[in-house]
């Protein structure tokens, strides 16, 4: 067989020259530099801690580095830069939350079960007393407004008050609905949903009584509550119908009112960054921008895992941390359990953690 030479035009090769070198670039990461993050809020770190136990809220102390996660009878304390356990909180039985009160070196931890607060030291994570609760404490949060504890009571539609500084009750406030999510303003009042209401009820932190009932229509059924103190917007995330709720917590007028996706657990605020989140359980995290105290729009859904449901912030690194484990096929159906939830794959207990 003849070879045939072809005559390529000077022109011709140059051009094939740089699109080879333009192509070398765009797909190679550069040997002096890092390389170039995908857009939005992706996976940077995958903790997988395993362990028995479901999981409820998740408390971050970022200037301590410490991630508080609720797991059925304890409370694990995991380093979240790198992944390690620092220890365990024993003997919390049915947790559900973790408040944190710093200037006193204390956390509180509601034991659902038990009707009573775990006090424990955050230097050593040592249980030093215990608090009686109402019936099923669930959300706890400290407001360093009045320096009180705030645990609210599911089984008896009450917010049991506690001096963080004596562990002594301060009093009980009727809520007359099932409590979820908290938040403080540090100023004496206290925000807290009602998720069978579809309300928020206003609390005044220091004579410990209803201030008012602000509906969060077209919201419903609350569970998650963020907080912006700078510009007095409360972020509060409706299951119901799948939205995000913004509300003047000066007056309870609603502000907008957010797509999010579904099975909205807990909401988080950053302000540094001023972003809203929503972690969601179809797995999908919902983020929000503050573009003024009155106008908000909706960056991303950025994708997560099934039933990371709940969340926290790492106000240093801007950071969103979320858990969820790996689940089986649903048992059948009983006469006792007509509605029987999937059962958790051992060991599959994961933290995510999801950046810029």
């Amino acid at each position: 067989m003849r070879c045939r030479v072809v005559r390529v035009s000077p022109l011709l090769v140059a051009a094939a020259m740089l699109l080879a070198v333009s192509f070398n670039t765009l797909s190679r990461t550069p040997v002096d530099g890092p390389a170039v993050s995908p857009q939005g809020f992706h996976q940077v770190a995958k903790y997988k801690l395993g362990g028995e136990g479901g999981w409820d809220y998740l408390t971050m102390d970022s200037a301590a580095r410490r991630l508080y996660i609720s797991r059925g009878n304890r409370v694990v304390v995991v380093n979240i830069d790198d992944g390690s356990v620092a220890g365990e909180i024993p003997n919390t039985n049915g947790v559900h939350g973790i408040a944190l009160a710093t200037e006193f070196g204390k956390g509180f931890v509601s034991d659902g079960r038990d009707g009573k607060v775990t006090v424990f030291d955050l230097n050593t994570l040592k249980p030093t007393g215990e608090v009686k609760a109402g019936r099923n404490p669930d959300a706890i949060i400290y407001d360093d407004g009045t320096k009180r504890v705030f645990a609210f009571n599911g089984g008896s539609s009450d917010a049991t008050a506690i001096d963080a500084a004596t562990n002594a009750v301060a009093g009980t406030i009727p809520l007359d609905g099932k409590p979820e999510f908290g938040a403080a303003d540090g100023k004496g009042t206290v925000f807290v949903n009602l998720e069978n209401k579809s309300e928020v009820v206003v609390l005044d932190s220091k004579k410990l009584a209803v201030k008012a009932r602000w509906p969060v229509a077209p919201g419903e059924e609350p569970s998650g509550l963020a907080f912006d103190r700078d510009h007095h917007r409360l972020f509060i995330g409706c299951g119901g119908n799948k939205k995000m709720i913004v509300m003047n917590s000066d007056n309870g007028k609603v502000v907008a009112a957010l797509p999010t996706g579904e099975g909205v657990d807990a909401n988080g605020f950053d302000p540094g960054t001023q972003l809203a989140f929503s972690s969601n359980g179809d797995g999908t995290l919902t983020v929000v921008h503050e573009d003024s105290p009155d106008k908000f729009t909706v960056v991303e859904n950025a994708k997560t895992q099934l039933r990371a449901r709940t969340m926290a912030v790492d106000l240093k690194t801007h950071n969103v941390i979320v858990v969820t484990a790996e689940f089986g096929a649903a048992p059948a159906p009983t006469a006792a359990q007509p509605h029987p939830r999937p059962t958790m794959v051992p060991d599959t207990f994961t933290v995510l953690v999801y950046g810029r």
